[in-house]
């Protein structure tokens, strides 16, 4: 399979069929990584869409680490530049919710069991503070710990730590 970085090359030299390889990717992955920071499901498809038209008009902008890390700092900025504006525009009322994809069980029980553990875990998340739950998703999105500093623009023993400090407050 083509890495990302070469698509991304591609897409620089005009193939859109590269650009639509990697819309195609990271549809899924990436769209989840912003539902956990919005609540609406409309907004989070907006702000996916609003990250890969950031891709395709601003190709210069990709110059350091992995695509990976720099689609996800592109989204995760998107996605709290959507969320200071939605503050801007309304009341003061607080959103928290967090959709975690859980594969589907086999049994109705065991669905039960499932959906009951993954609210539970997204309360858990929603109470946690901004810093360690950012870097929650961010790990839940696949990133490693490098990746993570470059989008989170910390040194890397802030990643380890916050992820310690997460994984405490999540036990």
């Amino acid at each position: 399979m083509e890495s990302d970085e070469s698509l991304f090359e591609r897409m620089r030299r005009g193939e859109l069929a590269a650009f639509d390889a990697l819309y195609q990717r990271w549809e899924r992955r990436l769209y989840g990584f912003i539902r956990a920071y919005l609540d609406d499901a409309a907004e989070a498809e907006d702000v996916f869409h609003e990250t890969f038209m950031t891709v395709l008009r601003a190709p210069a902008d990709f110059s350091r680490g992995s695509f990976k890390a720099w689609v996800h700092q592109v989204a995760r900025n998107a996605a709290l530049n959507r969320l200071r504006s939605r503050r801007r525009g309304e009341s003061a009322r607080e959103r928290h919710a967090i959709e975690l994809p859980v594969a589907a069980p086999a049994t109705a029980p065991a669905a039960l069991e499932a959906r009951e553990t993954e609210r539970a875990l997204a309360a858990a998340v929603a109470r946690l503070p901004k810093s360690l739950g950012e870097v929650y998703r961010l790990r839940a999105s696949g990133l490693s710990y490098e990746e993570m500093a470059s989008v989170l623009a910390v040194p890397l023993g802030t990643v380890k730590s916050r992820l310690h400090r997460t994984r405490e407050q999540l036990r």
